[in-house]
């Protein structure tokens, strides 16, 4: 049971054109891991808070509250960086946008709300009366964190909520253009990357990428099924190879590899070299 059987090597998936939306776009950034995009944008916040005098800060001087809802708001990204790190590698909330973004704003008022009670004690001078007032805080502090958070990943092209392959695809784009569904299974980081090739591990399954690699628990010829007609091919019993990722071919002693994108060498097996050669991947 845990060896499979060889298959076709050039059947072992249906083939079709290169998937344009893996061969064409670089690997982008998921929703809430840019660090940049996400400072900027809690600067921009912490700015009009000050110019508004948000949340009762209006009657403190300009200077005073430019000091605090910077320390606010920035602290806050570098919060929220981390959490959508770890929300996002985790990975199985990647098919609900909603609820991953609901989560990532929990995790920043959290904390984020301790550094508001002290920062209102360092720059007003106020003092917290107990839980009730911690918790208006928590209240507050979560709402401003779902608002960042959602502006997140509405200025992203690539965050799951505002993505709509279908409906974004260019009129020459073919039928193959769906991303395949394994994919789907990989962190947010690796998701949009393209796909190099799949390296069995005994009970896993190593999914390499132009962004890095993932092991996944998974049997080799369960996610052939999954990659919707993307082109390539079963080159040995523990690898399957994008056709679009083979750079050289290498021949050593009769032992045929093949070199793939980002410096992998896949081996290919004396049963899938004539398929192989036959369908013109070894010229």
């Amino acid at each position: 049971m845990l060896r499979e059987v060889q298959g076709n090597a050039v059947h072992a998936s249906p083939t079709a054109g290169p998937v344009a939306e893996l061969t064409q776009k670089p690997a982008p950034r998921p929703a809430g891991t840019n660090p940049r995009r996400g400072l900027v944008i809690a600067t921009v916040a912490g700015l009009f808070m000050t110019f508004v005098g948000a949340l009762g800060t209006g009657e403190a001087p300009f200077w005073t509250r430019l000091g605090y809802w910077m320390l606010v708001m920035e602290t806050g990204a570098l919060i929220g960086l981390g959490a959508s790190l770890g929300i996002q590698h985790w990975g199985r909330l990647r098919e609900r946008p909603m609820i991953e973004g609901g989560l990532i704003a929990f995790l920043i008022a959290v904390p984020l709300s301790i550094v508001v009670v002290s920062s209102n004690a360092l720059f007003f001078e106020t003092r917290s009366a107990g839980i009730l007032d911690f918790a208006f805080v928590a209240g507050v502090v979560f709402v401003v964190s779902s608002l960042i958070t959602a502006i997140n990943y509405a200025t992203n092209p690539a965050a799951p909520i505002v993505m709509v392959e279908s409906a974004t695809r260019t009129a020459a784009a073919s039928p193959s253009d769906t991303p395949v569904r394994i994919m789907a299974r990989l962190p947010m980081r690796l998701r949009h990357a393209r796909l190099i090739a799949l390296e069995a591990e005994d009970h896993y399954l190593r999914v390499h990428t132009d962004a890095g690699s993932e092991l996944i628990l998974m049997r080799l010829g369960d996610a052939i099924a999954e990659l919707d007609g993307l082109e390539g091919s079963r080159t040995h019993r523990s690898w399957w190879v994008a056709r679009a990722a083979v750079t050289d071919v290498v021949m050593v002693a009769g032992r045929v590899s093949l070199i793939l994108n980002g410096g992998l060498t896949a081996p290919v097996s004396r049963a899938s070299k004539p398929v192989l050669a036959q369908a013109g991947w070894l010229d």
